[in-house]
């Protein structure tokens, strides 16, 4: 499996450079390929939730499966009540959370039972993905605030601050190498330079989306069809099999939000609505589960 990551980790810093030279990825924010992107590659990395949700129900001997559906729903739609109400608050502890969260997940497959500060070291590392578009493409990235109504605070917006995070973030990532071998030390550093490319060279969306789903979530999913079946071709079929139909249903109610949406804010202010509101509200029951099943499985 490490040896999979590696290639995989590989592959995507060679991709990075590749598109990198293209005078039109450079140019255009590609919105319309970023959702498609995300709705296929990006949500299905989630779309097993329902198989957790059954094991942590298992673990807690919990009957009731269908409350599991209940009290995941339930919690996206909190975030989105809350984002409509508080959306400058929630923004703010959603990229805190997610910092973590991408932080943590690139590292999953590292054995860092013995790291001080683990959680600490993981938002340290998941910072460059939010400092690095604000410092080279900060005008852009404010406007996508700006349509979700969020309002960065000024003192993080200066470039002596933002450099400073993107330097801790490296640090994060040569401290939890410390102990790993060659080629997971390299996959570490080619995964942190692959997202400043990506962010130096293209729009902050695009960019985004290319991490997040070309390298993120495969890499999570890479996991998950370990889990199924530790034959990769039989487990990537499997894994295909359960995903498709959360996958389906999150992608329709993406594209109606939207259809909804454009009515009064145009195409592109809706996608990024959706997008980052969408992601917020699948990404805090997510990690919730992921933290639920962590903690009753010790």
């Amino acid at each position: 499996m490490n040896k999979i990551n590696y290639y995989h980790s590989l592959i995507f810093f060679n991709l990075c450079i590749l598109l990198s030279a293209f005078d039109y990825l450079r140019e255009n924010t590609m919105i319309l390929f970023s959702l498609f992107l995300i709705l296929s590659i990006g949500i299905t990395h989630g779309s097993l939730d329902h198989i957790k949700g059954a094991k942590l129900f298992k673990i807690l001997k919990v009957k009731n499966y269908e409350l599991f559906f209940v009290g995941y729903i339930l919690t996206g739609l909190i975030v989105i009540f809350f984002w409509l109400l508080f959306p400058k608050t929630l923004l703010f502890l959603f990229l805190v959370v997610a910092s973590y969260h991408f932080g943590k997940e690139d590292s999953d497959f590292l054995n860092l039972k013995k790291i001080n500060y683990s959680e600490i070291l993981f938002f340290l590392k998941g910072l460059v993905i939010l400092a690095s578009p604000l410092l080279f493409h900060k005008i852009e990235t404010l406007n996508i605030f700006e349509t979700i109504n969020f309002a960065i605070p000024t003192y993080l917006l200066s470039n002596n601050i933002l450099i400073l995070l993107i330097l801790l973030s490296l640090l994060s990532n040569i401290i939890i190498s410390k102990n790993q071998n060659l080629e997971n030390k390299s996959l570490l550093i080619m995964d942190f330079f692959s997202i400043l490319i990506l962010n130096i060279f293209l729009k902050p969306l695009l960019a985004f989306t290319l991490y997040f789903c070309l390298l993120h979530s495969i890499r999570h999913s890479f996991s998950l069809i370990y889990e199924i079946d530790k034959r990769f071709v039989i487990g990537l079929k499997n894994f295909l099999k359960k995903a498709l139909p959360l996958t389906l249903i999150t992608a329709a109610l993406y594209l109606i939000s939207i259809l909804y949406l454009s009515n009064n804010f145009g195409i592109d202010a809706s996608v990024n609505k959706v997008i980052f509101i969408g992601l917020a509200s699948l990404t805090f029951p997510h990690i919730l589960l992921e933290y639920l099943i962590e903690k009753n499985e010790k």
